[in-house]
């Protein structure tokens, strides 16, 4: 079961199976138009300020909350789609209709920011309505003639009667004081990515998922609406507001975004569940891994490595710190952490240099990881990752979310927060001992090997450091520390024996005065994967 499929690239559509492994396809696509409002005057090309006037309507946060509760009194709806003639559209076609960039919102205007929008049709069926917000009043975005350039008349009649987009991307000088780069689109259910300076993109962030690798199927909640809300020329940030619905839940969502070195998202969410909902992830991540040093490609490549993150690190709510490699299993593999009060997770992308993947083209390297810092308190749960089968880069098989405890329960409010930070790599860890690498060792007569490289640790303290090794099913055979002086650390070898079982859990801890001194390693041993 694969709870979605991309190509790496900006949309995350369930039905976006195909087409998006082209590192350079997030420039292909979309529109955007120059649109002054309030006291600003508007472009010729649009409604005149009376006309724009009428449609002004307040805006606030409980707007958005207001909408989303409303909405979850009456059945659920599907989005409105494109006309069939754009959908069936084939991907060259559809790589022609490209915004027009010098009618990007607020480009003309002294604030640093700006807004471009992308294109109905082809893999992008589901239509969403987009206003803009300025001194607390909303105006609608709508589509005419001026938004697009087009292949064909044809297809622009089509688009103009449509007249809604697909989602949005904004754009902000985060690489180079002169230029406006695209920072954070949202685009295709309720997905969304952020990049920070010098990034490129590769995982994605989701508003909410529901009935991950379950046998009935996922349900995929859609952001039916967003709100821009104009920041002033002296603004580094930039709110967005999004309408969440789906058949089991509506929300309103408020994303503070704040565009740098590294971006960072805060997340305000309010959920209002239609039914009980006993499956239910927050602040889900997705990703894509191929293979790494603990996994060997099973055709012949060049690359040492592909994916898009290599690890999950969890910091529990005890002030234990875990990272777990990841995997690309023969069979669907869940696995679930159970925590209380969790103070953060992410899939991260530690290898950050071009010799660690080879490959030109998708630059690996520059692959942001993600964060999710829990604003307000989550209580009891469990932090799941889904680890889907895979043979193809362009396959997003990672999945990772936390799972409260009770699920929702129907006709309640749920209220949560978090703070999403697109870094290198995870917080808090480049002073201190951490994981940078894990690997197959030497086939051993007896047993099996495992090679763990840690960082920051002093070659004087490896008399003192203790590795305390354990696994759920078979045994420890052996354990050694040595010294590592190209990467001012240590090398943990870790010999055991499976004995009968197929399956089984180690756990890796490097201690020194019976405190931990790294984050505790955890992996899946399975004989499908590993004989």
């Amino acid at each position: 079961m694969r709870p979605h499929l991309t190509f790496n690239r900006p949309n995350h559509d369930p039905a976006f199976k195909a087409k998006q492994s082209l590192h350079k396809y997030r420039r292909l696509l979309g529109t955007a138009f120059a649109c002054f409002i309030g006291a600003h005057s508007l472009s010729p090309a649009f409604a005149t300020p009376t006309d724009e006037a009428k449609k002004t309507k307040t805006f606030s946060q409980e707007t958005v909350i207001s909408l989303a509760q409303q909405l979850a009194q009456k059945p659920f709806k599907e989005a409105k789609k494109a006309p069939k003639e754009l959908i069936d559209l084939d991907y060259a076609t559809y790589g022609k209709i490209n915004y027009q960039e010098n009618a990007a919102i607020w480009g003309g205007t002294p604030t640093k920011f700006s807004v471009q929008l992308f294109a109905p049709g082809f893999l992008y069926k589901n239509l969403v309505d987009i206003d803009v917000v300025e001194n607390s009043h909303a105006f609608p975005l709508e589509l005419t003639e001026a938004s697009f350039d087009v292949p064909s008349d044809a297809i622009e009649k089509l688009l103009t009667q449509v007249g809604q987009y697909a989602g949005i991307r904004l754009h902000y000088p985060i690489n180079d004081d002169d230029a406006k780069d695209e920072f954070i689109m949202f685009q295709g259910a309720s997905y969304f990515r952020a990049l920070s300076k010098g990034q490129t993109y590769g995982l994605s962030n989701r508003g909410l998922a529901i009935d991950v690798a379950q046998p009935k199927g996922e349900e995929y909640p859609l952001f039916k609406r967003f709100w821009v809300e104009r920041p002033s020329k002296y603004q580094t940030a930039i709110v967005v507001h999004a309408l969440l619905d789906s058949q089991s839940v509506t929300g309103a969502y408020r994303f503070g975004i704040y565009p740098g070195e590294p971006t960072r998202v805060e997340v305000d969410v309010t959920l209002f569940p239609r039914n009980d909902i006993a499956h239910v992830g927050l602040a889900p991540l997705t990703s894509m891994f191929l293979y790494g040093s603990l996994d060997t490609p099973e055709k012949p490549d060049y690359r040492p490595a592909v994916h898009n993150s290599e690890g999950l690190q969890i910091d529990r709510g005890n002030g234990e710190r875990l990272w777990r490699p990841l995997n690309n299993p023969n069979k669907l593999q869940i696995s679930a952490f159970g925590d209380e009060d969790i103070k953060g997770f992410g899939l991260i992308q530690r290898h950050r240099s071009f010799d660690d993947y080879q490959d030109l083209e998708s630059n690996y390297h520059l692959r942001p990881s993600a964060w999710i810092e829990p604003l307000n308190d989550w209580g009891k749960g469990q932090l799941v990752l889904v680890e889907i089968p895979s043979n193809a880069e362009t396959n997003d098989n990672i999945v990772t979310y936390w799972e409260p405890f009770g699920g929702l329960k129907k006709d309640q409010t749920y209220h949560f927060s978090y703070r999403i930070t697109a870094a290198n790599d995870s917080p808090n860890a480049a002073s201190k001992a951490r994981i940078v690498r894990s690997s197959k060792g030497q086939k051993l007569a007896k047993g099996k090997e495992l090679q763990i490289d840690y960082s920051n640790i002093k070659a004087q303290d490896l008399d003192k450091t203790v590795v305390d090794a354990s696994m759920s099913k078979g045994k420890i055979l052996s354990t050694r520390i040595v010294a590592h002086p190209d990467i001012n650390g240590a090398r943990v070898f870790v010999t055991f024996d499976p004995e009968s079982t197929n399956v089984a859990e180690l756990r890796i801890q490097l201690k020194k005065d019976d405190k931990p001194l790294a984050a505790t390693w955890l992996y899946r041993w399975n004989s499908d994967d590993w004989p």
